[in-house]
């Protein structure tokens, strides 16, 4: 054999050796891909804050609450049911997603152009407004966010809330805009008359307001104008598509189901609470 044929012969080889590499870290990577790891049994981590009815921690530290009732089930239906909770502040959630601290936000996460920059949304699970707790007999007579503005009074929600762009939105300040970590300090900030109303979604002022004691009631939902409405999802790292995908499938089985509606029941959601044919796309750029 000429030089010129073994070198041939070398590069030959080396060409089958590289393939071979690249095609085994091809492998290693789909293996490590977030829906074949977890299908085999890897744990799936789901984070959310402490927050009824949306997701909360049961007495015995499970998941719990409506979202996470949706999203155990259709994740139960593609063959995922080792599910870890992961519980944190709200205005963590997102940056806990990017970190890696979990796979999946489940805390009832409105679809916003300003979080879809971020993360990716699944398709919807709800439709939702906001509404206000307010003292018993609502002395300062607040239906809208329009009232807070004009009495100059102040309101109370969490931080990172979508509420808080909503009152900047139609002009509330942000000497009044009180922003605190979840739903016991809003509850006791309106409580110790630190504010004048507490604003976020219908569920979780209703959870509010029945842990009053009383001492608190709800606005009216039907007097809040219809651009306040919004859609919630969960919430996904974008590498994790795939995932992404295959979930929408099953969750699209899911909702609406006479398995779903009864699930839920006990946390307020009805039919009324539907997504519809709203969209996850045109949610990113209207919302």
């Amino acid at each position: 054999m000429t030089a010129t044929g073994k070198l041939g012969v070398k590069h030959f080889a080396l060409a089958v050796v590289l393939t071979a590499i690249t095609l085994g870290a091809t492998g290693l990577a789909v293996a490590d891909d977030l829906l074949t790891r977890t299908r085999a049994g890897a744990p799936l981590r789901i984070g959310f804050s402490n927050e009824r009815p949306w997701a909360f921690p049961d007495e015995s530290g499970k998941a719990a609450g409506l979202m996470n009732v949706v999203a155990i089930n259709t994740l139960k239906a593609m063959g995922i049911t080792n599910i870890e909770p992961v519980i944190v502040e709200w205005n963590s959630l997102i940056p806990g997603l990017q970190a890696g601290r979990y796979d999946m936000i489940t805390g009832g996460m409105y679809v916003l152009k300003t979080r879809c920059d971020s993360i990716v949304f699944s398709d919807p699970v709800i439709r939702m407004g906001d509404v206000f707790g307010v003292p018993k007999g609502n002395p300062k007579k607040i239906e809208t966010f329009e009232d807070i503005k004009n009495q100059n009074s102040v309101l109370v929600t969490t931080a990172g809330n979508n509420t808080v762009e909503v009152a900047k939105k139609v002009g509330i300040s942000d000497d009044k805009i009180m922003q605190v970590p979840g739903p016991t300090e809003m509850l006791a900030a309106v409580l110790s008359n630190r504010a004048d109303a507490a604003g976020t979604n219908y569920f979780s002022i209703k959870a509010l307001v029945d842990q009053s004691d009383g001492k608190l009631e709800i606005t009216d939902l039907n007097k809040m104008p219809e651009w306040t409405l919004n859609w919630a999802a969960m919430g996904f790292r974008e590498e994790d598509k795939s995932f992404i995908e295959e979930y929408n499938k099953f969750q699209k089985k899911y909702i609406g189901s006479a398995e779903m509606i009864s699930s839920v029941a006990e946390y307020g959601y009805t039919k009324d609470n539907l997504p519809g044919n709203v969209s996850t796309d045109w949610l990113c750029k209207n919302r």
